[in-house]
């Protein structure tokens, strides 16, 4: 299925009370300050707040406020209209896990560095209350990928990933030696420290960074990126969204790590082989306007284009 937009619910008077699951980045000083601030507002509104109990010292929302705490769990975004992340992209991620077995939406304010995941930054937090609390957004929908691993032909583990899931060798020196393999096909076999398979949202993360193409968000794909791979065949692919792409790990050679967004790891001994395919679940965030994906992309990175005049320019 290609990227959605999924319309928020409207507003009826016989609508359940809304509820929001507040997700920080803790540890910061700075990062009370807007967490009040968001509080403040959408309980102002009628909307109750949850906070996860581990990030309540840091917050001291429920006792100032009337906030109220939950487990971080399988159900501490059940029931909820969204997940409102106040952080980077790894306080994100890390709502996303609560977020995306349950369908809920997620919606980033960046309070990070680059945050590519979140929609709005510090200076856009009221604006995005705003259509919080007038229920003026909408829902988007990303691709997500899921891995196994398998063992003598025996699976052992499983995990899955937003932005990418990487193989990658556990010890300094030497290399890993592995063979790719896209639709029960070998493509090519090569000594490399690893390999990265990543969705269109993780184009601009890790895969980016070990020289990746940046896929937009609604071209749907699986990219696969070797990380300095020793061989003459060796370049990143894109393959079908519905293809699967795996790597097997070489009997006699090192052994391995299976690392999903940089959260969820899998050891990976001698001969084993990683599958990846697209997520049985998608990820849903939330966005508040129809700015397009490339002046997000200007805008993070940073790119010149002051001289750009465009067609309609002198």
């Amino acid at each position: 299925m290609s990227s959605a937009d999924l319309s928020p619910p409207s507003e009826h008077a016989s609508d359940p009370a809304r509820e929001v699951l507040l997700v920080v980045h803790t540890g910061r000083v700075e990062i009370a300050g807007p967490a009040k601030r968001v509080a403040a507002r959408l309980i102002e509104a009628g909307i109750g707040i949850r906070v996860l109990v581990e990030e309540t010292d840091d917050l001291a929302l429920p006792t100032v406020l009337g906030a109220h705490t939950v487990a971080s769990g399988a159900s501490a975004a059940a029931g909820v209209e969204l997940v409102l992340v106040l952080g980077g992209d790894g306080t994100i991620l890390r709502a996303a896990e609560l977020a995306r077995p349950l369908g809920v939406p997620v919606l980033g304010i960046n309070l990070g560095r680059v945050g590519f995941l979140a929609e709005a930054d510090r200076d856009d937090l009221d604006t995005a209350l705003d259509a919080v609390v007038d229920r003026d957004y909408r829902v988007e929908e990303r691709m997500t990928l899921d891995a196994v691993v398998i063992v003598g032909g025996v699976e052992v583990g499983s995990s899955w990933a937003i932005n990418e899931a990487s193989v990658e060798k556990t010890t300094r020196g030497g290399i890993l030696d592995v063979v790719l393999e896209v639709d029960d096909r070998p493509v090519s076999g090569f000594g490399c420290d690893g390999i990265l398979f990543s969705t269109p949202t993780g184009s601009t993360a890790y895969a980016f960074s070990a020289g990746g193409p940046v896929l937009w968000p609604d071209v749907e794909a699986l990219l696969v990126v070797p990380s300095n791979a020793h061989a003459l065949f060796a370049r990143p692919l894109v393959a079908s969204p519905n293809s699967v792409v795996a790597v097997e790990i070489e009997g006699a050679g090192a052994t391995a790590v299976l690392c999903c967004d940089s959260r969820r790891t899998l050891p990976l001994p001698a001969g084993a082989r990683v599958e990846v395919r697209r997520g049985a679940l998608p990820l849903h965030l939330v966005r508040l306007g129809d700015a397009p994906f490339t002046d997000r992309l200007v805008e993070k990175f940073n790119l010149p284009v002051q001289s750009w005049r465009g067609r309609h320019q002198t």
